[in-house]
């Protein structure tokens, strides 16, 4: 399994608009500091598929290879909003798998286009796409939210974004699944006390310590946290890194 982040920052991305901080200063000269739409793929024995589609550059990458899936966390327009493009494409349909809400996103559902949006997925009912098995598990989030549990018979991954916490039905089958690798939503710095839909680093590292997973990653990082974590004022263990959109890792 090669994955691949395709974008690690939030709604605001890095750099936002109007923010003069060092970070996003920095990301409008050097491009590989830039954060966009959370996203990823991985490629598994040759088949692409995509894990999020906030992209707004979608149907140009997808023209270089056709994904085999598209497989949704949500219908937040910031993991969506590259769908709205892809759709009026031509040539054979695109699956589409996401957690079950009736609203979805703006028309997507009505005018879908080459996009095949299946039944919705249940959660912890694994999918067999080729040779990769993947389980959907709930997240906790203001839409009704899936993280992924992905394995190809030789690595585990689970993609947990956007996410606050986790419920204890999640928690309790990743102890259980053992994945190798965790990439887990951290979007608010460390002085928000009360977090709403995504992790600060405090709670993202109490996570991975229960899950007692070898590595995790951490994105959907906003432009405060990126500025606390460059200016050194966050700490994180040797197993937890943050990502960057474009890193790769093989399992």
């Amino acid at each position: 399994m090669r994955f691949r982040f395709i974008g690690t920052g939030d709604s605001a991305q890095v750099p936002c608009f109007g923010c003069d901080c060092v970070v996003c200063a920095r990301a409008r000269v050097i491009a590989s500091d830039r954060r966009g739409p959370c996203g990823a793929e991985l490629e598994v024995d040759g088949y692409r598929y995509l894990l999020d589609a906030g992209r707004m550059d979608l149907a140009e990458r997808c023209q270089r290879q056709r994904p085999e899936a598209i497989l949704l966390t949500h219908y937040h327009p910031d993991h969506v909003q590259g769908l709205f493009h892809l759709r009026w494409g031509c040539g054979e349909s695109i699956p589409v798998y996401g957690p079950k809400d009736p609203q979805g996103c703006a028309d997507l559902y009505r005018h879908p286009g080459v996009l095949d949006f299946r039944v919705p997925l249940k959660p912890f009912k694994p999918l067999s796409l080729a040779s990769l098995t993947v389980t959907p598990v709930p997240l906790n989030h203001s839409k009704p939210t899936l993280g992924y549990c992905l394995d190809d018979g030789e690595g585990r991954l689970a993609y947990l974004t956007d996410t606050c916490g986790l419920p204890g039905a999640t928690e309790r089958f990743l102890r259980e699944w053992q994945p190798d690798v965790v990439v887990l939503d951290c979007g608010y710095p460390s002085r928000v006390t009360e977090p709403r839909n995504h992790n600060t680093p405090a709670l993202a590292v109490q996570i991975i310590e229960r899950l007692a997973v070898p590595m995790a990653y951490l994105t959907h990082i906003g432009h405060e946290l990126d500025r606390e974590l460059h200016e050194g004022a966050c700490a994180l263990p040797a197993n937890v890194q943050v990502a960057k959109d474009g890193e790769e890792l093989s399992l």
